[in-house]
């Protein structure tokens, strides 16, 4: 059974229904996407939930997303549950094996109520921890907050991205377009330099995991994606054996593009032929989308290259005007601390739309994204977000390539800092095959029942 129908009959949804009911009420305008003058089959749908208006689950005692800022004291903590909220005899903090525990995860109070933003920062990440060397310790966070589920899920009928990108297309074409832009019209002014996302106001999203329950997340989820996110919030709460990407310098995967602490400024060029998307923070994210290109159908999933997943995909697209409509394939699978991880079979349709002051001038991007994996997620899901201009090549600071030095590594299952003229057993990580899930079974899993192994011999 999903994970949704137990949700369903655990009675969260009816929470989750309450909670919705008041933020609609308080963000009627809803969070901005692209205002279209006529009715799309795909893109600019409304969305009715502001996650700008939205509250942060938040830990009791004001710990969680950015509550307390870096060098500052932490607040003080609370272990207690909220007033009326019965804890469970176990749960992520107090567990010895938490795959033994899948009937609870359906259960806020498994979580303490907390968003797994909140609970990968408990130990101490960015700020100063909430838990002293106890995972019992941990504080509850608001148990009647939640972002609703409605908000998340792709609000079009389509079940692949190739779907979703044809009828696009077909209402492009419709329309009089595609449109095929030349040097000497394609839109220039979207070329130069845009505002850090997760910096720019009223900009927040479900993504950045501050707002929602983590069975809402779950729900969202196929039952071994679901182990997966469970699994990362238990080596982030309880046993302190966080496995970020960027701290060992390994690839920052394709999902990381939409992460508030892996992209800062957009570096974005125009040509009739190609469009690219320049950014990143600790490796260098470069997002090539092929104008008026058509995929090769016969591979695994539809490419433009070889054969070969790629960290960050192969991209083709098309205008509409003055909108860029793409699609992306081909994407190796991988993870986002706090948010669930994806596999190969992740693919996108993306939207940018200009967004416009009042007097017509171009003052940025609207970002519609919407996700399909049928490996990871049991419906597509939605994140829109806006990019602002910040000015031209001409005037803003050149792009300073990354290049990522590794000086801690995991030893003996944490992460630990290594200084130049030190030898260390390192035992090299398989890149393509979870390696943070690894670590996590060697070192601290032994004596966990684990999931059920696949029977491949099973007639069933």
């Amino acid at each position: 059974m999903r994970m949704g129908e137990d949700l369903m009959r655990n009675g969260v949804w009816q929470f989750s229904a309450v909670v919705a009911a008041s933020l609609v009420a308080t963000a009627a305008s809803g969070q901005p996407t692209a205002q279209l003058d006529f009715e799309s089959v795909g893109r600019g749908a409304p969305i009715l939930v502001d996650a700008n208006e939205a509250p942060r689950v938040r830990a009791r005692g004001g710990f969680g997303g950015f509550g307390a800022g870096r060098g500052q004291p932490a607040p003080p903590r609370d272990a207690s549950p909220p007033d009326g909220v019965v804890p469970l005899e176990r749960d992520l903090f107090t567990s010895d094996d938490f795959y033994a525990d899948q009937h609870l995860w359906s259960d806020p109070r498994y979580f303490r109520c907390l968003d797994s933003f909140s609970i990968e920062q408990i130990w101490g990440a960015n700020r100063q921890g909430v838990i002293d060397d106890d995972p019992s310790t941990a504080p509850w966070g608001d148990c009647d907050i939640d972002y609703p589920r409605e908000e998340i899920v792709s609000p079009y009928p389509f079940s692949t991205a190739e779907q979703h990108y044809n009828a696009l297309l077909d209402e492009t074409k419709g329309r009089g377009g595609p449109t095929e832009h030349t040097y000497a019209t394609v839109p220039g002014e979207w070329t130069g330099v845009y505002q850090h996302p997760g910096r720019t106001p009223g900009n927040q999203s479900w993504y950045n995991m501050t707002q929602n329950q983590v069975p809402t997340i779950l729900s969202l989820l196929t039952e071994e994606y679901q182990t997966y996110f469970v699994q990362e919030a238990y080596h982030h709460g309880n046993t302190n054996a966080a496995q970020w990407q960027s701290q060992y310098c390994w690839p920052e995967g394709f999902m990381r593009r939409w992460h508030q602490a892996a992209l800062w400024e957009h570096y974005i060029m125009v040509t009739p032929d190609v469009v690219q998307i320049l950014g990143g923070v600790a490796r260098n994210f470069i997002t090539n989308i092929h104008i008026g290109r058509e995929f090769n159908m016969e591979g695994v999933v539809p490419r433009l290259g070889e054969d070969v997943p790629r960290w960050y995909g192969e991209t083709i697209g098309f205008w509409d005007g003055d909108t860029l409509i793409t699609w992306t394939s081909n994407i190796q699978g991988f993870k986002v601390h706090a948010a669930f991880e994806y596999s190969n079979k992740m693919q996108t349709i993306e939207i940018y739309t200009p967004n416009r002051d009042d007097d017509g001038n171009f003052v940025g991007l609207n970002h519609e994204a919407i996700f399909y994996d049928e490996d990871a997620l049991v419906e597509p899901v939605r994140i829109v977000r806006n990019f602002a201009k910040q000015g031209s090549f001409a005037d803003q600071t050149p792009y300073v390539f990354i290049e990522c030095v590794q000086t801690i590594f995991p030893i003996d299952g944490r992460a630990t800092p290594v200084t130049p003229g030190n030898v260390i057993e390192y035992e090299v990580p398989d890149m393509y095959n979870r390696p943070w899930g690894q670590i996590w079974e060697k070192y601290f899993e032994q004596d966990m029942q684990g999931p059920a192994e696949e029977d491949i011999f099973s007639f069933d």
